[in-house]
């Protein structure tokens, strides 16, 4: 099973990663938003290596048969190294390779409140906030755990998904 779940997981992780680091020098002509969509899009690709881990798991280790919660360890533990990736990736970004992409968010969701017409008491509570928000997310912990949180709705339901589809238990007229 580590053999897979490193494979699988490292693999997925791969996909996030190099993803990243490829979009990172068109972040200013990519923008937030389809900054957003490209991400989620790559989340979803990556995490198609849960599917075909739980599946070669099952085929090559289980005899072909798995139940939903072999099969959910199996996913989730591909998820968390997936996740982990993410997060490693992350962390070079922001504090080596794109140390103002902070500020430059906070802009950006400022520059979002004022278009959609919030008003003077809106935008510097907003601020406030984000102000807030961008000093706890200097310190590393909390940087890293909300980093870690990012992916992990998405790996969550592929691995509920993937046992749900590939967890299985033989009928006693197929054990004999």
């Amino acid at each position: 099973m580590r053999k897979i779940v490193l494979s699988f997981g490292l693999i997925g992780g791969a996909i996030l990663s190099v993803m990243m680091l490829g979009t990172l020098p068109f972040q200013d002509q990519i923008g937030f938003d389809k900054g957003a969509i490209i991400g989620y899009t790559t989340m979803v690709l990556a995490f198609l290596m849960v599917f075909f881990g739980v599946r070669s798991y099952r085929d090559n280790v289980a005899g072909g048969t798995v139940g939903f919660g072999r099969a959910f360890i199996v996913g989730i533990l591909i998820t968390a190294i997936i996740c982990v990736c993410y997060v490693a990736t992350w962390e070079l970004i922001y504090y080596k390779l794109a140390p103002d992409f902070g500020e430059k968010y906070a802009a950006y969701a400022m520059e979002q409140a004022r278009a959609s017409g919030a008003s003077e008491m809106q935008i510097a509570a907003q601020q406030k906030e984000m102000n807030e928000f961008m000093q706890m997310y200097k310190n590393p912990l909390f940087n890293i755990a909300i980093t870690f949180i990012e992916p992990l709705p998405v790996g969550i339901i592929f691995t509920l998904v993937t046992a749900g589809l590939l967890g299985r238990r033989r009928r006693p007229e197929e054990q004999e």
